[in-house]
C-alpha cells in the first residue's frame, strides 16, 4: 500500500502522567511520521516508538504541522491511544463463506456491521481470525520480518477441495503449504474450525484435526492449538446456502468424536491440543468439562472454557465481596442468552443467598436472529422487548457484550435508552464479575 493512502494516526486519548501528557499532546492531534517513517498501523507505531530519540511530525487540531522531539528510555510507552489500530485502512475479506455472520444480517443497519475484515494485523494485535487468502507477498514478508506471531487462523478444513468449497475461494486450497511456511520460520498460529454439518464434519473433521496436530511439534509448534466451534446460523442467511444448524444430537456426536481425539493427543503430545467451544456442551445439554481440562486456556477468545473461567472468578469475587444481607433490599433482572441458563444456576443461587437480594434470570432466545439457542452477545433490543409486562424489579442488569463497544447500541441499532423507556425499567450495563456483584450489593 502506498504512503499516500496512509492517514495520520488520530489521537483519541492521552494517558495522565504519561510522556505524551508532559509533552503537551491532546486528543484530536494526529501523528504523521516518526523519525521520518509514516506508521501504517499500531504495529509500526509501537516498533518506531521503541527508540530512545524520536522526532515526530504532528498535526494539531487546527491542522497545523509541528515537529516534536522526545528523548526517553528505550521501550518506554508514550501514553497515546488512537482512533483505530489501522492507519492505512482495513484489509477486506474476499471470501464468500456461507456461514459468515456479516452476510447473515438484515440490510439497512449501521455501516460498521457490514465490514468484512481479513486483516493479519488485527489478528496479531487482538486475536481476531483471518483466513490467509487475502495476503499479498509484501504482507507475508512483513509477518516474517517483524515476527508477527502468533496469528489466529480460520482453517475449517485442511483438505483443499473442502476448504475451497467452504470459503468459496480457490486460494483457500493452499492452507497446508501456508502452515509449512509458518513451521519453517518458527512462527505460530492458533487455529479454529467452524464445523458445518454435512460439509467438514465426520471423517473430514478427523482429517483436519490430525493434519493440524502434525504441525504441533518442537519447542515452537507452528499450530499451537485448535478450537472446534459450531456454525451459527440466522434467519437472514442467503436461502441458497447448503448449511444446516447444529442439533443437540449432532453436538453430542461431535463431543464424542473430539474427546476421543483429545485423549490420543494428550498421550502423543502431552496436550489436549484441540478444544471444543463451550457451545457444544450447551447445545447438547451436557455438563461442561472440569477446569483442569482447559490447561492455560489457549482458546479462551473462542469461547473455549470461558464459562468455567467465569464461574471460577465469580466464586473468588463473591467470597470477598458478597455480604450476608443488604441494608436496602432490591430486586433485579439479569438478562442472558438461554444457552447459559443451566450453567449460570450456581451463580444465581449464590446471589439469592444474600438476604434482601432477589435476582431473577431472564434467559432469552433470539427471535430476531431466528435462533432456538442463543448466546448472550447476540441478543438484541428487540429480543429484550419480550420482557415487557413482566415484573422486572428495580433494575435490569445487561451484560455489555450485547452492545457496540464503547456505545449503548444493540446489534439491531436499538439503544439502551430506547429499550429502558419501552420496558419502563432502568437498565444498567455491566461488564464482568466485579460489576455484576457491585450492581447487586449497591442499590
Amino acid at each position: 500500500m502506498s504512503e499516500i493512502s496512509i492517514r495520520p494516526a488520530l489521537i483519541t486519548q492521552v494517558l495522565p502522567d504519561s510522556i505524551a501528557a508532559e509533552v503537551g499532546f491532546e486528543p484530536g492531534d494526529a501523528i504523521v511520521s516518526i523519525n521520518g517513517m509514516r506508521p501504517r498501523d499500531l504495529i509500526d507505531y509501537q516498533f518506531l516508538c521503541a527508540d530512545e530519540v524520536l522526532e515526530l511530525e504532528v498535526l494539531d487540531t487546527a491542522g497545523k504541522s509541528h515537529s516534536v522531539e522526545i528523548e526517553k528510555d528505550y521501550d518506554d510507552d508514550l501514553g497515546l491511544e488512537f482512533e483505530t489500530a489501522l492507519f492505512d485502512g482495513l484489509i477486506q475479506c474476499n471470501n464468500r463463506c456461507p456461514f459468515c455472520f456479516i452476510d447473515q444480517q438484515p440490510p439497512g443497519k449501521r455501516r460498521s456491521l457490514y465490514l468484512k475484515d481479513d486483516d493479519y494485523r488485527l489478528s496479531f494485535l487482538y486475536g481476531s481470525y483471518l483466513t490467509l487468502t487475502n495476503l499479498t507477498q509484501r504482507e507475508w514478508d512483513r509477518i516474517e520480518q517483524m515476527r508477527l506471531s502468533p496469528l489466529y487462523v480460520s482453517i475449517h478444513a485442511t483438505e483443499p477441495e473442502v476448504r475451497s468449497r467452504l470459503l468459496k475461494n480457490p486460494r483457500a486450497a493452499e492452507i497446508l503449504q501456508q502452515l509449512r511456511w509458518f513451521q519453517e520460520r518458527r512462527l505460530q498460529i492458533h487455529a479454529q474450525v467452524v464445523l458445518c454439518p454435512g460439509i467438514n464434519d465426520g471423517d473430514r473433521l478427523e482429517t483436519t484435526l490430525r493434519d493440524l496436530a502434525s504441525f504441533h511439534q518442537g519447542d515452537i509448534p507452528a499450530v499451537a492449538s485448535v478450537a472446534v466451534v459450531p456454525v451459527g446460523l440466522t434467519r437472514f442467511r442467503p436461502t441458497e446456502d447448503e448449511l444446516t444448524p447444529v442439533t443437540p444430537q449432532k453436538a453430542a456426536e461431535v463431543i464424542l468424536q473430539v474427546q476421543a481425539l483429545q485423549e490420543k493427543f494428550r498421550n502423543q503430545m502431552g496436550s489436549t491440543f484441540a478444544w471444543l467451544a463451550d457451545e457444544w456442551f450447551l447445545i447438547a445439554g451436557q455438563e461442561l468439562p472440569p477446569e483442569s481440562d482447559y490447561e492455560d486456556y489457549p482458546q479462551i477468545g473462542n469461547g473455549v472454557g470461558s464459562i468455567r473461567q467465569f464461574l471460577k472468578e465469580f466464586q473468588q469475587v463473591a467470597a470477598k465481596k458478597l455480604p450476608r444481607r443488604l441494608k436496602t433490599s432490591q430486586k433485579l433482572t439479569w438478562v442472558v442468552g438461554n444457552a447459559v441458563e443451566k450453567a449460570f444456576e450456581p451463580i444465581l443461587q449464590r446471589l439469592n443467598q444474600v438476604q434482601g437480594l432477589q435476582v431473577n434470570l431472564a434467559a432469552l432466545r433470539s427471535e430476531y436472529w431466528g435462533q432456538e439457542i442463543s448466546v448472550t452477545g447476540l441478543l438484541t433490543g428487540q429480543d429484550l422487548l419480550k420482557l415487557k409486562g413482566r415484573d422486572l424489579g428495580d433494575r435490569i442488569l445487561l451484560p455489555s457484550v450485547m452492545l457496540k463497544h464503547g456505545d449503548s447500541c444493540f446489534l439491531d441499532d436499538m439503544t439502551v435508552e430506547q429499550l429502558a423507556t419501552e420496558l419502563g425499567t432502568p437498565i444498567l450495563p455491566i461488564n464482568g464479575i466485579e460489576e455484576l456483584i457491585d450492581a447487586c450489593i449497591h442499590p
